[in-house]
């Protein structure tokens, strides 16, 4: 499975009670890496070509759109021969479903599997900000697949939307009850109206596909200027500023240079 960046996982700094559940996240990350489609070792060789015709095809979509993928390009990233492809997907357009589902419903086991693996007792807005690290690092850093399905979720023809919709519905519900947690936990802003909060933040996460360049930003920074931007723009009171390196020395300087009448 290619990627556009292979960067070590690294969990983003934040309030004392998130950096607890660094090793869920990056053993959640690591699982995810494993592959998507890729084949177990002991698999029958048409099962292993399935499964390398779905990784071609995934990453042709992610980079060419819905109009533009072709299965000669498939083929020829799957090392295979264009007609060799019907023996596993009877047309063009269920590889292309295929691929779209299997990029959502990943998406969605992903995360889920973050946030069954940080600690109980973390607060939600907190696992706003963990389930913000897993949907960028995984549409930009790990799958092809998620990728392919969030640019050509708006491309694709009804009939190839059926799977893609029910699992995407399923994902939602996720960071729905992540925004019920916080409302009901009194932690987001009197003045949001929930339903418009989350969807501004999923739209918004998920637009860093079409411009994120891995060689202009690092993905650990476009994850630290998102979940600043969701802690700030949501939290109930202003949320404190993360503690980096020489924060305590500025904050000495400050008093020392403070006047003695202040």
């Amino acid at each position: 499975m290619s990627k556009k960046s292979a960067a070590t996982t690294a969990v983003t700094p934040a309030r004392k009670s998130r950096s607890s559940s660094k090793d869920a996240r990056s053993k959640a990350t690591a699982k995810a890496k494993a592959g998507d489609a890729a084949s177990p070792k002991g698999e029958p060789k048409s099962a292993k070509t399935r499964a390398r015709i779905l990784d071609a095809a995934a990453n042709v979509l992610s980079r060419r759109g819905y109009a533009g993928t072709r299965l000669t390009d498939v083929a020829q990233q799957a090392e295979i021969q264009a007609p060799a492809i019907y023996y596993y997907f009877p047309s063009r357009e269920d590889l292309i479903e295929e691929v779209m589902w299997t990029g959502i419903a990943h998406m969605r086991e992903h995360l889920q599997g973050v946030l069954d693996q940080l600690p109980s007792d973390l607060p939600p807005l907190a696992r706003i900000e963990a389930a913000v690290e897993a949907h960028l690092r995984y549409e930009l850093e790990i799958s092809d697949y998620t990728t392919a399905a969030i640019r050509n979720a708006g491309q694709i023809p009804d009939e190839l939307r059926i799977r893609y919709d029910n699992e995407s519905k399923l994902y939602g519900d996720l960071w729905r009850k992540l925004f019920s947690d916080a409302g009901s936990a009194g932690e987001l802003r009197s003045d949001l109206d929930p339903t418009s909060a989350r969807m501004l933040v999923m739209g918004a996460l998920s637009w860093a596909a079409e411009w994120w360049n891995p060689r202009r930003d690092s993905l650990d920074s476009v994850i630290r200027t998102a979940q600043s931007l969701v802690r700030h723009g949501l939290a109930a009171s202003p949320a404190p500023a993360t503690d980096g390196p020489g924060t305590k020395a500025r904050s000495a300087r400050r008093r020392s240079n403070r006047s003695p009448e202040a």
